[in-house]
């Protein structure tokens, strides 16, 4: 039996007999001549049946098949070759007529989102569409790729958990058994563990949930985490060099890997030298002066403030990156580390990209007695964090990390209108199907 081969190595078999499976792409009648566009995992190869597609009953676009038949060169046809039909075994006949074209080019600013994301499994087949999860999973290949290249070691921690690691109200209360627990927002206790374990470096690439009363293009209330933790560092920007290194090395691995999917979306990957540093007060001042937005005594940026503030980073250096630096104490987690020189203000960071935080990471406190102090500022019971103050009583090296969001990411690296054109299968305020 002939072995099945690929679109994309057709090229490779002219003048041999092959298989291929796949879907019908597209059918295209000349006269007494069909020409059937085979798309499969790697791309797609024109087929020609001399007998026209009334030769094979049912056979549609969608459809799975069968193709046996010979390869030939032909440089009108995509990829300079095509296969000449013997014959065609439909698999599973397309039943129906998709409620997107599958095999045209689609405007994602102009197809209703809705559309997209209630009809998700069909949709999903458009290449347009799954070129941003290729895209999305060499992300995710290539962050785990250097991690492990720099000596981290991948974790897997519970997403569901007792307490929430920052408090407040954004945590989704599940019923277990008999008792009210929650869902993971994030690995972040469990990464600071697992640094004091010994292991020191560590990762994660795990789903956190955020009970987040919004409904915005930037928001999901379920999403991917990028996570990392390692110790023995002496400050926040010993993590800021090492994330800088990695954003460079995951944009390096998609520009090499992805060259297709980047060129569908008219998109290259950020190429620099270095990324910016401001403080917030520098970010805010920027804003004020040179972008007419005061935020005041405001203790972050809003979104306007962010899109504005890269805007002008990137017509004044050519990055399209920025770290914020210095939020105040008050407005991070219990355990981010303050300023010695100054506690009102934290050794915590935010990457900005193209107009939109992709990044939130710091320094985080490493000795017991400060960090009880701190949660107890913060209202919290210390005997509910038990579990994760055993880490820190027995002894924890100074530490740091950061979470990167997946679809964030991915969603400004191609230039996307909403997130959840970069998540599979988007849970929002509203949205918990398909």
């Amino acid at each position: 039996m002939i072995k099945r081969i690929l679109a994309i190595e057709v090229k490779e078999y002219i003048g041999k007999e092959v298989l291929l499976q796949g879907w019908v792409h597209r059918i295209r009648q000349l006269g007494q001549v069909s020409f059937i566009i085979l798309r499969d995992r790697s791309g797609i190869v024109q087929t020609v049946a001399e007998e026209g597609v009334v030769a094979f009953p049912g056979l549609s676009n969608e459809s799975i098949v069968i193709i046996r038949g010979k390869v030939s060169a032909d440089a009108r046809a995509p990829g300079g070759v095509e296969v000449r039909v013997r014959d065609i075994d439909i698999l599973s006949q397309a039943l129906d007529t998709p409620p997107i074209e599958i095999n045209k080019k689609i405007d994602l600013l102009k197809t209703n989102l809705d559309t997209l994301l209630t009809f998700r499994a069909v949709c999903l087949r458009n290449p347009d569409i799954l070129s941003i999860f290729k895209v999305q999973a060499e992300l995710i290949r290539a962050f785990r790729q250097f991690l492990i290249q720099e000596n981290f070691t991948e974790i897997h921690t519970p997403k569901i958990v007792a307490t929430g690691t920052e408090g407040g109200a954004e945590l989704f209360s599940v019923r277990y058994f008999e008792q009210n627990v929650y869902l993971a927002q994030s690995p972040q206790f469990y990464k600071q563990i697992m640094v004091g374990s010994g292991l020191e470096r560590v990762f994660e690439v795990g789903h956190a949930y955020r009970a987040e009363d919004h409904n915005t293009t930037r928001h999901l209330n379920e999403y991917v985490s990028l996570d990392l933790e390692m110790g023995f560092i002496e400050n926040e920007q010993d993590v800021i060099e090492l994330q800088k290194k990695l954003i460079q090395f995951m944009f390096t691995e998609v520009s090499s890997n992805c060259a297709a999917e980047l060129k569908l979306y008219k998109v290259k990957t950020p190429q620099f030298k270095d990324i910016p540093q401001l403080t917030l007060i520098e970010a805010k001042e920027i804003l004020r002066s040179k972008c007419n937005k005061d935020l005041k005594e405001a203790p972050d940026l809003d979104p306007e403030g962010e899109r504005l503030l890269c805007q002008y980073i990137k017509k004044n250096t050519g990055e399209g990156l920025v770290y914020i630096t210095s939020y105040p104490i008050s407005k991070r987690p219990f355990y981010t580390m303050p300023r010695e020189d100054n506690p009102e203000v934290s050794r915590s960071f935010d990457l900005l990209y193209d107009g939109e935080e992709i990044t939130t990471g710091g320094q985080r406190i490493h000795n017991y007695g400060q960090l009880i102090k701190k949660m107890k500022e913060a209202g919290l019971n210390e005997k509910d964090f038990d579990f994760y103050l055993q880490a820190f009583k027995y002894g924890m090296p100074p530490h740091g990390g950061l979470a990167i969001g997946t679809e964030r990411i991915t969603k400004q690296l191609l230039g996307l209108g909403n997130i959840r054109e970069a998540s599979l299968f988007p849970r929002d305020r509203t949205r918990v199907a398909p």
